[in-house]
């Protein structure tokens, strides 16, 4: 355990949250201590919810250590069961409760109910974190709830295809979907209308706006879709080894992907899908990545850290789809690791797999890219280190659920995926273009770009001569000043650093004022990268002075 100011994922009492709060008629005893109640503000606050979630709290507190806290478990969980009446009854307990030992699961398991399904979750606070614990949760609910319709050892498996001697269209369940997962609630209906459109009904959408009861219902659809590996995968394994049910496991993020799973989706049913075409009719992104406009995007460097579904989606939605260049590829999500090795693999990258991060920010930092698709942290990051970011993955913050239909699954998750994506590059381009101009009259009289003050203009001299004091707005993408080292007929020079001469002795390497105005005409986010490649072309040629000269010379030598 370490301290930190940032962690992708909380304990794993906050995903077995996460599963009763997207549900109808689950309730969660948590056995906590007084201030565990932040969690609230995890759904009423980012998710922007009108209730809290479902959960009763036992809120100890130091005193009651020196008394009996089971006392205060059961109380807590018969006044839960009296006053919401749920159709399913979590039990469980906090980190800090799981030192007491208490084991609420266990003392519920001995009390009275009335009959309400109660499942008692174990989940290891010290081992495991949010999205194991949403992933065990669900398993647990539906493996506790089914148990009663596991069918005998030998059973013959159901066949996919048997809607059609049963005379009624194909069903799945959509398996995945929580609360502050990423965009899951317009994805299910993203990918509902979709399956409609081809004649598939959805049985099930689970968590996320299931009833206990329609649990009991998943072993009648034809098959599962595992929408979310992280929180679904599990339950997705389990139901195929107890009911013999089929999975479909292509996460329809991205073009080709949602091809694809549209593909297996038909193949395991047995139905024929007519996809010719479908993707030029209904995404705009295959269509511009064709485009002459594209050109300006290929190639861009891409730093890509996020939970695995959506960072090994955006992996190949960059490289394959609009001609980006992945120089970085991670996961926080350690269960994981194993598919976004191969996915960094199959790019020729070695796969960031961390929880720090400051650890990632380093390696974002290294790779120097020209775009960060990340959580809400690597936009952090990526501000600090003056990169355009686009937010593809929990965890995030209130500006990241938006109000508005904003899927990233299917044909229309595509459209949103490029917009989010490119707008930042060419958002780059403009303040370039208005970075370069800003000597023009049409600009420098008044003008100020969508950036505060960006192109703010000089404060002109009053009548009696005597210049202004006021300080002139700043822009934020300006870098800092440099200090002057030493003037040369007066031109300024501006310390970059020390290069060591044959000689041996260390000489400054300084930036004159002709190679820094040079540099400022380079966009913003690729400056960076431009002025460390020069310096390190002046060190390896003993340059201690970088001119515009040396600038063109280190241009020439890094495009070769």
């Amino acid at each position: 355990m370490e301290l930190t100011l940032w962690t992708y994922e909380g304990p794993p009492h906050v995903g077995a949250l996460r599963i009763a709060a997207s549900m109808e008629g689950v309730h969660y005893v948590l056995h906590a201590p007084q201030g565990a109640t932040y969690a609230d503000l995890l759904f009423t606050m980012i998710e922007r919810r009108d209730r809290r979630p479902p959960v009763t709290y036992t809120t100890f507190q130091a005193r009651d250590l020196g008394g009996d806290t089971a006392e205060l478990v059961k109380r807590s969980i018969t006044e839960a069961v009296e006053r919401f009446k749920p159709e399913a009854l979590l039990v469980g307990e906090s980190c800090t409760a799981e030192l007491i030992q208490d084991q609420p699961g266990a003392l519920a398991a001995g009390m009275d109910l009335g009959g309400v399904p109660m499942v008692s979750l174990d989940l290891p606070a010290y081992s495991k974190k949010e999205n194991w614990g949403a992933a065990e949760t669900l398993y647990q609910l539906v493996r506790g709830l089914l148990k009663h319709q596991i069918p005998a050892p030998g059973f013959t498996k159901p066949d996919p295809t048997r809607w059609r001697s049963e005379g009624r269209r194909p069903r799945v369940n959509l398996l995945g979907p929580s609360l502050l997962g990423f965009r899951c609630r317009d994805d299910v209906r993203e990918i509902t209308g979709l399956l409609a459109e081809h004649g598939i009904e959805v049985n099930v959408a689970a968590p996320l706006g299931a009833r206990p009861a329609d649990l009991l219902r998943l072993p009648q659809a034809d098959l599962n879709v595992c929408l979310y590996p992280e929180v679904a995968g599990p339950v997705c394994s389990w139901l195929e080894r107890s009911f013999g049910m089929a999975v479909v496991r292509t996460v329809p993020i991205g073009v080709g992907a949602t091809g694809e799973f549209l593909a297996e989706l038909g193949e395991k049913l047995g139905l024929e899908l007519d996809l010719a075409g479908e993707a030029d009719k209904r995404s705009r992104l295959p269509w511009y990545s064709r485009s002459v406009d594209s050109t300006y995007l290929t190639g861009k460097r891409v730093f890509i850290f996020a939970d695995a579904t959506h960072a090994i989606a955006a992996a190949r939605i960059a490289s394959q789809e609009l001609g980006f260049t992945v120089v970085g590829l991670g996961t926080y999500s350690r269960e994981q690791a194993r598919e976004v090795r191969a996915a960094a693999q199959e790019l020729g990258l070695e796969a960031l797999i961390s929880d720090d991060y400051l650890v990632v920010e380093k390696a974002m930092a290294e790779a120097a890219p020209e775009l960060v698709l990340g959580t809400q942290m690597e936009r952090h990051s990526a501000k600090r280190l003056g990169l355009p970011c686009a937010v593809i993955s929990s965890p995030l913050h209130v500006q990241d659920v938006p109000a508005r239909y904003s899927p990233q699954m299917g044909w229309e998750g595509a459209n949103v995926i490029f917009d989010s994506w490119v707008h930042p590059l060419m958002m780059g381009l403009e303040e370039h273009l208005i970075g370069m101009f800003r000597h023009d009259f049409e600009f420098v009289d008044g003008h100020l770009s969508h950036l505060e003050g960006a192109s703010a203009p000089a404060a002109a001299t009053p009548a009696n001569g005597i210049a202004s004091t006021a300080a002139a707005p700043k822009s934020r993408l300006a870098e800092p000043a440099r200090p002057a080292a030493s003037q040369d007929n007066g031109t300024a020079l501006f310390t970059a650093g020390s290069v060591r001469a044959g000689g041996g002795e260390e000489l400054a390497l300084h930036w004159s004022a002709s190679g820094e105005a040079e540099l400022s005409r380079i966009p913003f986010f690729v400056r960076g990268k431009v002025r460390r490649n020069t310096e390190a072309y002046a060190r390896d040629r003993g340059v201690s002075t970088i001119t515009e000269e040396v600038l063109y010379d280190a241009k020439a030598h890094f495009s070769r």
